[in-house]
């Protein structure tokens, strides 16, 4: 099975008419589904968030059968995606797509569960310390794209499971929960 640093890619990654946009309505069908469960799973063990699509993303080509996914693929890959609530375009030209492995309500549930693990209720604590802070290390946390971070918290602050304080800077913005 090949690899992609540790990451295990699926069979069809090595069969090259999946590289190709399939004219056949239910064979199109399936192609795109295996390819949302790969952008997914791929961006989830490799924390990638934002998706590019002028950019040279390990998924989209595969030297070993010289392949290569069409802007046309990308954009038909990434826009299910976006249909199915797992991804954003950031830009108005959509060249930069969020991908969103847990929906923000996920999220908001992860956030919840570390808060209540890591006896966070009623303390204060930064934005940072929830995305790189040492408690936050080894979880999906760790490391969570900060638009996606701050989405979760305004999700928790409307439930009024927590407030948020402004900071002088983004660096120092704090969030009290009240779970």
């Amino acid at each position: 099975m090949q690899k992609l640093g540790e990451f295990k890619l699926p069979h069809f990654f090595n069969y090259p008419p999946y590289f190709t946009l399939q004219p056949v309505r239910d064979t199109r069908e399936k192609q795109v589904q295996l390819w949302k469960e790969l952008i997914i799973e791929y961006c989830r063990a490799q924390k990638v968030f934002i998706i590019g699509l002028e950019e040279d993303f390990p998924l989209f080509s595969n030297r070993a059968i010289e392949r290569s996914l069409s802007h046309e693929a990308r954009v038909a890959f990434l826009s299910a995606l976006v249909s199915d609530g797992r991804a954003e375009w950031t830009d108005k030209g959509h060249k930069k797509c969020l991908i969103l492995w847990h929906r923000i309500q996920e999220w908001a549930d992860l956030i919840v569960h570390f808060v209540k693990e890591n006896g966070l209720e009623d303390n204060v604590t930064t934005v940072e310390e929830i995305r790189s802070g040492t408690e936050s290390r080894g979880t999906e946390l760790y490391g969570i794209d900060r638009s996606v971070l701050m989405r979760a918290l305004k999700l928790l602050e409307h439930k009024g499971k927590l407030v948020i304080f402004k900071g002088a800077s983004t660096d120092d913005e704090g969030v009290k929960f009240s779970l």
